[in-house]
Order: structure tokens, then sequence, then C-alpha cells
């Protein structure tokens, strides 16, 4: 017959290698976490606010002046000799 005090003895001494384990995984990732927290506090390269709000003003002003292009193209040169093709189909005297 096993011993009860044994087993308690191995099961606090069981509970206490988890918590051991626990402890020390916990430990880790805090270094892990505070090394990268470091990287990124001290990296002197990185994209600011500003190149980023310039980048989105250029696109913003390039998407502009090609829906200018294409209404131009569309507006003076496609569609008046469609709107002519089309009222010649319907006036077709055959």
């Amino acid at each position: 017959m096993k011993n009860p005090m044994n087993q308690l003895v191995f099961k606090v001494q069981r509970m206490a290698g988890k918590a051991e384990k626990t402890a020390f995984r916990g430990y880790l990732k805090l270094q892990r976490m505070r090394a990268g927290t470091c990287r990124a506090l001290c990296e002197q390269s990185g994209e600011g606010f500003v190149d980023t709000a310039l980048k989105i003003l250029i696109s913003v002003v390039i998407g502009a002046l090609l829906l200018a292009g294409l209404y131009a193209l569309f507006n003076n040169t496609v569609l008046p000799t469609l709107v002519q093709r089309v009222k010649d189909l319907f006036n077709y005297e055959g």
C-alpha cells in the first residue's frame, strides 16, 4: 500500500515543477517582448507620417490626372463619333 504522505509530496513536487516551467516560459516571453520593444525604439530608419502622407497625396494627384485625361479623351474623341454612329443606325433608310 502506498504511503499517502509520499503521494502528497510527489504531487506538491510535480506542481512546483509545473509552476517553475510556467514561470520560466513567462520570463522568456517577457525577455523576447523586451528585446523587440528595444529594437523598435532604437531603430533609426523607418517610415514617418510625412512620408506616408506625401505618398498618398502623390497617388491622389496622379489618379486625378489620369481620370481627367480619360474624361477628356472620351468626351472629345470617343463619344461624339459614338453618338453619330448610333444616330446613323436609327436613321437608316435602306
